[in-house]
């Protein structure tokens, strides 16, 4: 028989949006941790398979001393990474908002529980962007940084991939792939004569597969981590016994060392293997004929979407833009939805991103509007500058990031992390016509709005001298998005809060009053004429000072849309 084509990989996901892009709680060490699988085993079915939050809150609270908003925080993470049924998120997210007080909350999410294993996973992985000033010292570095794997060095991958997020996600499983092993090992396999005979369970090779995946047929279908490990030509390397039904521990261990790789599903692969996409921008598409060829560089887009098994879209299909400047992008599309879209050094751009996604990294960002259809999972907006984001997602979270403004619907509180300044927070104020659609389609609804409800995770907050605020009234308006789309929504999906209303209505009033003034001040023909064209120049000048030229001018929809 054909020895299968074994491939093994890190999951972007519990990396991406699973472990915050901040120095985990002190009291979150790894020694701590350990802990947590034995003492939740002492509390029956309560902990073990299964962990209930009320058990986690008690270990979190008591045990780790971490605050409830904090252990809730964790305990939501985990339910993000998992891919629930969108009529799952719909039905929880309605019950949470039916609840009028904090007692009824907190007995709703008692009723909660998760997978142990998995859970103590994701603890552990909240590592990864622990500073180690002891490494920094025996490597004499003048500033701590991440070493990298050994591992790793000489492997085939672009080079540009060596400072993407993914490697610093395989360096991290691969130098610490034996401690995250051994917070998976039974009790009593710690009675073995020596470390040799140290076994895994079959149920702690599942829970392994929350961190890794893998595929047997050339990439063709993704498979769990226990399936690839079970194939009867695979056993011999990973250590399966079929008299014991265990995994010898240092077989299986040697066995993913020697097996994983980077994704072919993932950024550096889409990089070097990905589809260009050639999304038209508008005011490219609507130049007049003869008119002069812009100078302004085009943006690099591609897609992974040709190569992803069908069936296994969510978290693995992925978009990436990058370097796309002084352009206007409005997309939807079969390729864009449900996709990881990640959107790289992209500067004084508008993207309009209406589709239903999966999740939206923006990095490296500057004096840019992106407005995007509902988020099943998570926007994350790292070191950006002046970027205006309008949203609806399950959760956003931004760090080191200054000047930015965040329009959202969400039902989770959005996460402030680390090195941010001048975050200003504002409700959702659009629509587009399948929005609603596109909403249930992620599992999104509007019983509850959280925007102005933020939550500080990490050492460098000060309640009295918070980097965001919420923004004033007086600045806030509406936001039309100016393309037409088929379907049934006509207006935004929740009410504005009612000192906004009123803002809004407060300046409708005065462009009908000016209208009135206007139409009753007697004009003739050629006055109305002249008035006319002197409020046309004010116009556009007003546009040209402030900058808006631009994006008006952009505006002009193309002819015809390509579907890629």
């Amino acid at each position: 028989m054909t020895s299968p084509s074994v491939t093994l990989w890190v999951r972007a996901e519990p990396f991406t949006y699973g472990a915050l892009q901040v120095a985990p709680h002190p009291r979150m060490s790894v020694h701590n941790v350990k802990k947590i699988v034995p003492y939740a085993r002492t509390k029956g079915k309560q902990g073990f398979p299964k962990l209930s939050y009320s058990v986690w809150k008690h270990i979190a609270c008591n045990k780790l001393q971490l605050s409830e908003d904090l252990a809730w925080m964790y305990f939501e993470t985990f339910q993000l990474v998992l891919s629930h049924h969108p009529e799952e998120s719909l039905q929880w997210d309605k019950k949470l908002a039916e609840c009028s007080t904090q007692q009824e909350r907190d007995q709703l999410k008692s009723q909660l529980s998760v997978d142990t294993l998995k859970f103590v996973l994701l603890l552990y992985i909240q590592q990864l962007h622990k500073i180690s000033l002891r490494t920094s010292l025996v490597y004499t570095e003048e500033w701590p940084s991440r070493t990298r794997s050994p591992d790793l060095e000489g492997r085939t991958t672009p080079a540009s991939s060596k400072a993407l997020d993914e490697h610093s996600h395989i360096t991290f499983v691969l130098n610490h792939l034996n401690e995250i092993m051994e917070l998976l090992i039974e009790p009593d396999a710690y009675g073995a004569s020596s470390r040799s005979d140290l076994t895994l369970t079959v149920e702690s090779v599942e829970a392994l597969g929350f961190l890794i995946a893998g595929s047997v047929d050339r990439n063709r279908s993704i498979k769990q981590l226990l399936e690839v490990a079970l194939v009867q030509q695979v056993q011999p390397k990973s250590g399966y016994s079929k008299i014991t039904g265990m995994f010898s521990f240092r077989m299986f261990q040697s066995w993913l060392r020697s097996g994983i790789g980077n994704s072919p599903f993932g950024i550096s692969s889409c990089i070097a293997t990905g589809r260009r996409l050639s999304w038209p921008m508008a005011a490219e598409e609507a130049r007049p004929e003869g008119a002069a060829v812009t100078t302004t560089k085009r943006g690099k887009i591609a897609t992974n979407a040709h190569c992803v098994p069908k069936d296994q879209l969510r978290g693995n299909k992925i978009i990436i833009m990058s370097q796309v400047c002084k352009q206007t992008i409005a997309r939807t599309s079969g390729t864009l939805e449900l996709s990881s879209v990640k959107i790289h050094r992209c500067h004084y751009s508008y993207l309009y991103l209406l589709s239903p996604l999966r999740s939206v990294s923006i990095e490296k960002c500057r004096h840019s509007t992106i407005i995007l259809g509902p988020v099943e999972t998570v926007v994350h907006l790292n070191s950006c500058e002046h970027v205006t984001v309008i949203g609806v997602c399950r959760r956003i979270s931004i760090s080191n990031s200054t000047l930015c403004t965040l329009h959202l619907l969400t039902p989770t509180r959005p996460l402030i992390l680390g090195g941010n300044d001048s975050i200003t927070l504002a409700p959702y104020h659009t629509h587009y016509s399948k929005l609603q659609e596109h909403m249930h389609q992620t599992g999104l609804t509007n019983a509850g709005n959280l925007w102005d409800q933020p939550f500080s995770v990490g050492p460098d907050h000060h309640e009295d001298h918070p980097v965001w605020e919420l923004m004033p009234p007086k600045e806030f308006y509406t936001f039309n998005i100016p393309f037409e789309i088929q379907g049934e929504t006509k207006s935004a999906p929740c009410e504005l809060p009612t000192k906004y209303k009123k803002a809004v209505t407060l300046r409708e009033k005065q462009i009908d009053s000016w209208q009135k003034m206007v139409k009753e001040a007697g004009l003739s023909k050629d006055e109305r004429k002249q008035f006319q064209a002197l409020v046309e120049t004010r116009f556009q000048d007003w546009l040209a000072d402030s900058g808006h030229k631009r994006e008006v001018d952009a505006l002009v929809l193309p002819q015809e849309t390509k579907k890629k």
